[in-house]
């Protein structure tokens, strides 16, 4: 049963590639990575939560929408101001599209339930990328759907790789390399957890698509990978977190995506050191030599990218719920948590340099830097939620703004084409700041 299911998967597959072939042109970086705004889920392939605009030093409250039910995940900005976003809704649309200026809605749409757990990214020519049980679907800037494309599991925050084409990894530790253009596969699929053989095939009932997604916000083993991927352009290193089955903990491993004219998939690097195991998505750093992360016992790691050897940790003192924001000149500022502290460090090469340190403020958000040294997150302002506009370099406040009517955290920071910023929060209703 299993044997015949993957085959109707892939011949529908090519069917479908076959049917969209003609309507796309060949794979490139210059059709296919967004400029100027936020592509993906923390803004680019490095995961950083960074952005090339020069941020602004203060900003007002512009429009804020209910999504119609929670959401854990960062806005995408196109390069057009075009907005997306996913939210966990018990009916009508959990795919959004905005417009930044005015809030305006340019389109939604009713997926897969799976949807909400990515964050969907976007392209230079405005068409979006995200996944639902069972399949990676794309949309035009109209909402119209380009293509779907069936795999094992539900995808999670996609990324685009060196040589143009869609990286994601499911839920269920499937690595899939797409064509933007048309959905088919580029090379085969990686499994992290190997599938049946032939003879097992026969008595083994295939894994549900959509298993274990109400585990992934919180990292169980029901979710084997719970993290967006990050990924090396220059060599196609990609490191993503993964819970083997029957293991203690989750831990981080990496994979290496080849390219060329015969592309594949190969295991380099796995790591059990990092404690109680990892907590967030990677980092990379800007030379591509450092991968950081956070463990489950709140210590933020650096970690050799070529060997996954750890370099060192710091002991932030609180759980994380996202990777940290890491500059391109080495600012590394961990997100917020429940009680989370607000700092910079600098990774020095064998221990990290705290640059600033705020005890008057607890950080409920996830921090994003731009150009000028201007940075954002979200803090506890008495009882409410404020994003706070501050100095990378020194900490300092630049400006604070209440969020009229939010309550609890928030799900990231986004920063836009214009130096907007955009911060969903938890329960469901999008902020934007200009």
């Amino acid at each position: 049963m299993r044997r015949a299911l993957r085959s109707s998967a892939a011949a529908l597959t090519t069917i479908s590639a076959l049917l969209l072939a003609g309507c796309g042109g060949d794979s490139g970086t210059e059709d296919v990575f967004g400029a100027g705004g936020w592509p993906g889920m923390h803004s680019d392939a490095r995961n950083s939560d960074t952005s090339d605009v020069s941020g602004s030093r203060s900003l007002d409250v512009q429009w804020s929408r209910p999504l119609g039910g929670p959401t854990t995940t960062n806005a995408a900005v196109a390069a057009n101001g075009q907005i997306f976003l996913t939210a966990r809704t018990e009916d009508g649309c959990n795919l959004f599209s905005f417009q930044i200026d005015a809030g305006r809605k340019r389109w939604c749409a009713r997926v897969g339930p799976g949807a909400s757990l990515s964050t969907p990214v976007v392209d230079a020519t405005t068409n979006t990328y995200v996944g639902e049980e069972g399949a990676m679907l794309s949309f035009d800037e109209r909402g119209q759907l380009r293509w779907r494309t069936p795999v094992t599991g539900t995808p999670l925050s996609a990324q685009f790789t060196g040589d143009g084409h869609l990286l994601f990894v499911t839920q269920l530790g499937q690595a899939n390399v797409l064509d933007p253009h048309t959905g088919r596969t580029v090379t085969a699929p990686y499994d992290l957890i190997p599938p049946a053989s032939y003879t097992q095939g026969a008595n083994i009932d295939p894994l549900p698509n959509g298993l274990g997604l109400d585990d992934c916000f919180s990292g169980s083993p029901l979710c084997p990978v719970a993290t967006a991927p990050t990924i090396d352009l220059e060599n196609g290193r990609i490191v993503v977190t993964f819970w083997r089955p029957g293991a203690p903990q989750a831990d981080l491993i990496a994979l290496r995506y080849s390219g060329g004219d015969k592309p594949k998939i190969t295991e380099e690097w796995s790591t059990a050191t990092l404690a109680g195991g990892s907590a967030s998505g990677p980092v990379l750093s800007q030379d591509g030599k450092t991968v950081y992360a956070n463990d489950n016992a709140g210590h933020l790691w650096a970690l050799e990218a070529e060997t996954g050897t750890p370099k060192w940790n710091y002991d932030l003192g609180y759980a994380v719920r996202s990777g940290p924001s890491v500059s391109d000149r080495e600012v590394i500022i961990p997100a917020g948590g429940e009680n989370g502290r607000l700092l910079a460090l600098r990774d020095r090469g064998d221990h990290p340099e705290v640059l600033w340190e705020r005890a008057d403020v607890v950080q409920i958000g996830a921090s994003a830097q731009t150009a000028g040294s201007v940075a954002y997150t979200a803090v506890r302002d008495g009882t409410g939620p404020a994003l706070l506009t501050f100095d990378a370099s020194t900490g300092e406040t630049l400006d604070q703004d209440v969020l009229p009517g939010a309550t609890g955290a928030t799900a990231g920071t986004s920063v836009g084409p214009g130096g907007e910023v955009l911060t969903p929060t938890l329960i469901g209703e999008l902020f934007v700041l200009k």
